[in-house]
């Protein structure tokens, strides 16, 4: 029998020698397997393991906040560390109750579905009387708040997407706002078991389809086949949107009938893009000294899209931006007045290739899904709004329509992600960081997040431990065993949290008596009955152990995005106010936002190439194409990415001769934020004024004072405000930086092994 494994990069074959891991290979069942994964076993990543309890000294002898990411750690047995923690949670609760506990973390953990860290922390803290969460995410922040308004969930969206096959059978033109990165359509959050969109890409060229990248950055598409580049200036795709809804408009290419039937608010929306109800037409004249598109090839490519099986697919990074749910408004808007929403390879994707499962043409169902519990704490904050939460207790804040007040966090507890990666201005979340009065982190490596920490708890990794791997319309569910012996005294997180809840009293409750594989037993159980629900057939539990893959059959059709919507709109509503798409929001105008009123429009970012100082560029920061995340960043694939150890920053060749600069050079990225030293790459992949330093080179700062940050990390660099009063959501892509030559001696990028400890 093979043994497989899971990952959130794939599904690997495992060769074992005397019962242990020695190496991954590429799953056979997979056509374009990522190769990130199969480095889970390197050397480099054991060296960072954490292997016992640790407490920060500062916070072990005096509890000290303010040399967290700085001091040294005091290694200590399981039952002291474990005391500590439901020592801290007691006396939290008791004097400021659980509305002052952050359970903070970050579903990227785990591929497995049942050792998911967040669903573990959840359910732990939901049993001792709840936490303060987050919201949303911060890939996808403002999309997810707005598109409910105006069409669906975004989950239920992803889930529905037109299938590649329908694609490569009726698109004759796919227009992509930002790509369709391989890079990114390499993850998937239960695990993608066949990386499809390669391959559906190709086969749509090879058929005869037409592919325009408008896109800051060239290389976020390949097809194997030549395609067009619109270089657009970042920030500035909610305006060519309009221009193009404005030819479209013009020039009578609007579907009426179809604006008639399945939308609300068009008529609403018109005296705006006429410039009638504020003196300017959004003609392709306007777009073009915004965008840097001209606007002969605007008025173009509207009537080429009008004429012709168009898909409209928009990256999540367009959100990413101040204003970030404008575009994707503006583009639900176009696609709408194109009039072929719900047709076999025509209408909009939101999107295609940020991770592998939309188009899937597999069966649908609930995979496994370990409760949470009920929260009865209702306090929450938007993801991306952390450091404010923590800086400013008590402050207001809008969400969605609420007006809301940040609670007064004194204990986070942290279990998956890394928040050193994922959120902006690490200058002002290291301050913020600061201000809790205990901090207690699970982790597997000794990275950014449990140097930060107070109390570490070592965990295991998905190698080291059994769990299911699936992921919504993936062709197969894995059983992944156990395959590597953790490292010193990691454990799981339910072992973790078990032994807490019996400190805590919450025992009976969090474990129901159960253990890890009896809970696998039964998770499997219920998504076998929803699997059956969907026309698909499961073995049992038992088989499925044994085999150690199922390959789902049966239940799988290609799909149309809201064909049965389009064809009868009033027997398949939609879940918004009207049923309807909504090109005019009442809801959202209710709200009463400034910047969100109730259409889609324009309106000037905070940073962006129009408002520039002479030689400032903007910053892009992507996902890597060798890490998801900051994840496994030690290892020799994300190291053989990197110049000089140090993430690489992508410049065009003019403005790398316009600075001196030359390829491979170490470069300082500045701005008012922070600074950053990266190893520069010069390209004509990227549009003049525009560079691109991809996310997740472990939080490096030096130690001293107003020294740059010495990894390439870009979040040193990026901007900390909400999307809008709506959404609140995460802007990373709306930065403004200078790139100058590094003088003086380059310092050493940290070695991330073990920290410094100090013995009792």
């Amino acid at each position: 029998m093979t043994i497989l494994t899971s990952s959130h990069w794939g599904v690997y074959e495992v060769e074992m020698q005397g019962g242990e891991a020695v190496a991954l290979h590429p799953f056979k069942g997979d056509p374009d397997p990522s190769p990130i994964g199969l480095h889970m076993l390197a050397p480099e990543l054991e060296r960072s393991r954490i292997r016992r309890p640790a407490v920060r000294v500062g916070w072990l002898e005096g509890r000290k906040r303010e040399g967290r990411g700085r001091e040294a750690f005091v290694e200590v047995a399981w039952s002291e560390a474990l005391d500590l923690v439901a020592g801290e949670l007691g006396r939290v609760k008791a004097a400021h109750g659980n509305g002052a506990i952050f359970g903070g973390s970050y579903g990227w953990s785990s591929a497995g579905r049942f050792h998911h860290a967040q669903s573990q922390i959840h359910r732990f803290l939901n049993t001792i009387g709840g936490y303060v969460r987050h919201q949303d995410s911060y890939s996808l922040a403002a999309a997810r708040v707005l598109m409910p308004h105006i069409m669906a969930p975004m989950d239920e969206l992803m889930a529905i997407h037109t299938s590649w096959p329908v694609l490569e059978e009726h698109t004759a033109l796919f227009v992509c706002l930002g790509g369709v990165p391989a890079k990114n359509a390499q993850v998937g959050a239960g695990g993608p078991s066949e990386h499809r969109v390669p391959g559906a890409l190709r086969r749509m060229a090879a058929r005869g389809c037409r592919f325009i990248n408008i896109s800051p950055v060239r290389d976020d598409l390949e097809t194997g086949a030549g395609f067009e580049w619109i270089p657009i200036r970042p920030n500035t795709d909610t305006a060519l949107l309009l221009a193009l809804a404005y030819v479209v408009e013009r020039e009578g290419l609007h579907d009426a009938g179809f604006l008639a039937r399945c939308t609300v608010g068009f008529e609403r929306f018109v005296p705006y893009l006429r410039g009638e109800t504020d003196g300017m037409a959004k003609t392709p004249e306007w777009a073009e000294g915004i965008t840097g598109v001209p606007a002969a090839r605007i008025a173009a490519l509207a009537r080429e899209m009008a004429g012709a099986r168009t898909m409209l697919s928009i990256a999540w990074s367009l959100q990413r931006s101040h204003h970030g749910e404008q575009p994707f408004w503006a583009c639900t808007t176009l696609a709408a007045m194109l009039g072929q929403i719900g047709t076999p390879g025509g209408g909009l994707g939101v999107a295609y290739g940020p991770t592998n499962g939309a188009g899937s043409p597999h069966a649908r169902f609930a995979g496994p899904t370990l409760p949470q519990g009920e929260n009865v704490v209702r306090a929450f904050i938007p993801v991306a709004r952390i450091s404010d939460m923590l800086l400013n207790p008590g402050g207001a804040f809008t969400y969605n329509g609420g007006a809301h007040r940040y609670p007064d966090i004194r204990l986070v507890y942290w279990a998956g992600g890394n928040p050193f990666h994922h959120h902006q201005d690490l200058n002002r979340l290291s301050r913020a960081w600061e201000k809790p009065e205990t901090v207690v982190v699970h982790e597997q490596f000794w990275n950014p997040v449990a140097r930060h920490a107070d109390i570490v708890l070592p965990a295991t990794t998905t190698l080291e431990r059994e769990d299911i791997g699936y992921a919504t319309r993936e062709k197969f569910m894995v059983a992944m065993q156990r395959v590597k012996t953790p490292p010193g005294e990691a454990r799981d997180d339910y072992a973790i949290f078990s032994d807490l809840a019996a400190r805590m009293g919450t025992e009976a409750a969090f474990t129901e008596g159960r253990t890890a594989r009896e809970w696998l037993a039964l998770l499997y159980g219920q998504s076998q009955a929803a699997a059956r629900r969907a026309g698909v057939v499961l073995p049992d539990f038992e088989i499925f152990w044994q085999q150690g893959v199922v390959e789902i059959e049966g239940g799988s059709t290609p799909q149309v995005m809201y064909g049965a919507f389009r064809a009868d709109p009033k027997a398949h509503p939609l879940k918004t106010p009207s049923g309807l798409i909504e090109i005019y929001s009442e809801r959202i105008a209710g709200f009463g936002l400034a910047d969100c009123p109730g259409h889609a429009v324009w309106q000037e970012p905070a940073e962006w190439l129009g408002n520039a100082a002479p030689g400032q560029l903007h910053m892009l920061s992507d996902q890597p194409d060798r890490r998801l995340h900051s994840q496994l960043d030690p290892s020799p694939w994300s190291a053989a990415g990197k110049i000089g150890g140090r993430q690489p920053v992508s410049m065009h060749p003019a403005d790398a001769a316009a600075r001196g600069l030359v390829d491979g050079a170490v470069v300082r990225v500045f701005n008012a934020r922070g600074a950053t030293l990266a190893g520069l790459r010069v390209t004509a992949d990227v549009r003049p004024g525009v560079v691109r330093l991809s996310t997740g080179a472990w939080f490096d700062p030096d130690p001293v004072v107003g020294a740059p940050e010495r990894h390439g990390n870009p979040n040193v660099l990026t901007l900390d405000i909400g999307a809008s009063g709506l959404s609140q959501g995460c802007i990373a892509q709306t930065c403004l930086v200078e790139v100058a030559a590094f003088e003086g001696e380059v310092p050493r990028v940290r070695a991330f092994d073990q920290p410094d400890f100090v013995v009792r």
